[in-house]
């Protein structure tokens, strides 16, 4: 039974990785003719009509109570309207590379979160694993670190960096003190459907164009994408591992994130796979394995 539960949380992790590492590319090919807010928005509108579908299906939509429904909205408002709509933003006018990198962050940041609230014990293992992982990231992407100091790319590094914080908070917050649910899906439902509404709030104050006719079909089916796929099995897969290994160990998968996106660089658009990438991807597996490894018992 141990091996069973174990297997399914390996699944669960290998799709973490596998998908969030996707969901940069698109991103960009959402917002190359959607507004930013807008794919945001209608990401969390396919979610929560896939999960509502799902729930029905099953029988098992129900109310949630008011005291259930302010603790979705509050890790909705930091971990999907916050993180994934400040990220959405930021591509429009920043580098993917860049974005990478300073996505990167969000690991450290956990870890040192997860040791302040008690989380999880101050070790010099896990802020090596952690340090180590992030010096692979860095190392794809050292060239391009002095884009921080371009000025044209200050609105999309501050909104970068409070996805960043979001996404911190509301992994720590889940962590620690997120009601132990026995229905996951139907906790997302109304995580999904309170973002979708949010953000197409927002989308609509602040959107300078809603041409809907500029839209292609290559945007649209990517947010179809990103609503099955980067928040469904995304979201789903996170909130089943949070709960059963530490913060720390599943926000550094997202380091593998920057490996996949380059390996569908390669796949799809016949980029280059560097030495520089060879490096950086054992530093980055080197990273994963020093933060997660634990010396077996007897």
């Amino acid at each position: 039974m141990k091996q069973k539960r174990d297997l399914k949380l390996v699944a669960a992790l290998f799709a973490i990785a596998i998908v969030w590492g996707t969901t940069y590319l698109g991103i960009r090919i959402a917002v190359h003719t959607i507004p930013a807010w807008f794919v945001a928005g209608l990401r969390q509108v396919v979610a929560s009509a896939v999960l509502l579908t799902i729930l029905l299906s099953k029988g098992q939509f129900k109310w949630i109570g008011w005291k259930s429904l302010g603790r979705q909205i509050l890790v909705a408002s930091l971990m999907i309207i916050v993180a994934n709509g400040m990220t959405t933003v930021a591509e429009e006018s920043i580098p993917s590379g860049l974005t990478s990198l300073l996505t990167a962050l969000s690991p450290i940041i956990v870890f040192l979160a997860s040791v302040a609230f008690g989380l999880q014990k101050a070790s010099l293992k896990g802020f090596i694993g952690v340090i180590v992982g992030f010096c692979g990231v860095a190392f794809i992407f050292r060239d391009g670190i002095g884009d921080l100091l371009d000025p044209n790319y200050k609105t999309g590094v501050t909104y970068l960096a409070m996805a960043i914080s979001g996404w911190a908070a509301g992994t720590i917050y889940t962590k620690k003190y997120a009601h132990k649910s026995e229905n996951l899906f139907l906790d997302l439902f109304y995580q999904f459907a309170y973002a979708a509404v949010a953000q197409l709030i927002i989308a609509a104050l602040v959107s300078s164009s809603t041409n809907v006719s500029q839209w292609t079909w290559q945007s649209l089916m990517a947010i179809v994408y990103l609503g099955l796929f980067g928040s469904v099995v995304g979201f789903f897969c996170y909130n089943y591992a949070l709960k059963r290994v530490s913060a720390t160990e599943v926000s550094i998968l997202s380091y593998f994130n920057t490996i996949i996106a380059i390996f569908l660089g390669w796949l799809v658009l016949n980029e280059t796979v560097t030495y520089d990438l060879l490096i950086a991807t054992v530093l980055i597996i080197l990273g994963v394995f020093i933060t997660n490894y634990k010396k077996p018992e007897g």
